[in-house]
């Protein structure tokens, strides 16, 4: 193991998988930065691929609290050993790129799908209390019309959707059949600092700041609910403190726009028109339309979006500009 240092008891011991990524580094500096709660201590389990960056813990590097292991979640031994120090875990770690999932759907099978089953095999084991499984509302596919509710089928389109849906379904399983206490939350959209380029409002910002265009899919139509970064994290740790068991939540944004009203906003943000976006065809299964209904975490939890959508998305802006040397190497790579 390679760890920073820690001490304390085992139920105060959080086990963060994917704690390197954009989504799992945030929630780890909400738990150790100021207004976290106390006492807590952090391990964050990453394999550091493409994806993984130890950069974004920076802010807490030196806490007390947090310990570093470069791990696969597929290594049944190691998850042991860390299951067995740790009283709860929240899983994060995923690949997550729909467009690789097209191209090579094996990863997201490998580390969705048995990556979850080794964790939770782990937790059953050696009586993990809480596990909190990170999912997506793409698990619920294109929803014509209306929001998706947390008790809609899952109708999942990509293969990365498809293994995350497999993933909820085999982590609610070891739930009702174990008793295992698993609750599942699935998001919409995440944006915020810290994103790989390869999603769409940094693909899009990096683009235009180095003088490119932006590739729009068809007629750039698709709907997406967008989620900042800090909501999310607010809303993961209202059901990892209070949640249900063998329950899941949606966690969503409230800010629905089509690619297209997107990308002109990301244009305007950039000082640039529409002659920099170049149409280009539709992605393979391209998910219409997005939407989750997240009034049950709303009236159990009092989750409610607080961030200002315009607002937050003008500094996402900024921070790209002003970490040109954060992403510039992660789009030569």
């Amino acid at each position: 193991m390679n760890h920073f240092d820690r001490t304390g008891r085992r139920d105060r011991r959080i086990l963060v998988t994917g704690g390197a990524g954009f989504i799992g580094s945030a929630y780890v500096r909400a738990l150790l930065g100021p207004g976290g709660p106390p006492g807590v201590e952090v391990t964050v389990l990453d394999s550091l691929t493409y994806a993984g960056d130890l950069r974004r813990l920076d802010e807490v590097r030196a806490h007390p609290g947090l310990t570093f292991v470069r791990g696969d979640v597929c290594d049944a031994r190691l998850a042991g050993e860390l299951a067995a120090d740790h009283g709860q875990v929240v899983h994060f770690a995923a690949e997550s790129h729909v467009d690789r999932s097209i191209v090579d759907g094996s990863a997201f099978t490998r580390t969705n799908v048995l990556g979850t089953q080794t964790l939770l095999d782990a937790a059953l084991r050696h009586g993990v209390t809480t596990f909190i499984h990170v999912s997506t509302d793409e698990v619920y596919g294109s929803i014509p019309r209306g929001a998706a509710t947390e008790e809609d089928p899952l109708r999942p389109n990509s293969p990365y959707a498809a293994s995350k849906a497999a993933a909820d379904l085999i982590a609610l399983a070891h739930h009702r059949t174990h008793g295992l206490d698993v609750r599942v939350t699935r998001c919409s959209n995440n944006f915020g600092p810290h994103q790989h380029p390869e999603k769409l409002i940094p693909r899009f910002l990096t683009s235009l700041l180095d003088g490119g265009s932006v590739p729009v899919y068809g007629d750039g139509l698709q709907v997406r609910d967008w989620l900042h970064l800090d909501d999310h994290v607010r809303g993961l740790e209202l059901v990892r403190t209070g949640g249900r068991a063998g329950e899941i939540y949606n966690i969503g944004g409230g800010t629905s726009l089509t690619n297209l009203a997107l990308t002109e906003r990301l244009l305007a943000l950039c000082g640039a028109d529409a002659t920099r976006i170049t149409h280009v065809a539709d992605r393979k299964g391209h998910d219409r339309r997005y939407a989750v209904d997240h009034t049950k975490i709303s009236t159990e939890l009092g989750y409610r979006p607080a961030t200002d959508f315009d607002a937050a998305l003008a500094e996402t802006a900024r921070w790209y500009h002003r970490h040109r040397s954060w992403w510039q190497p992660l789009i030569a790579a």
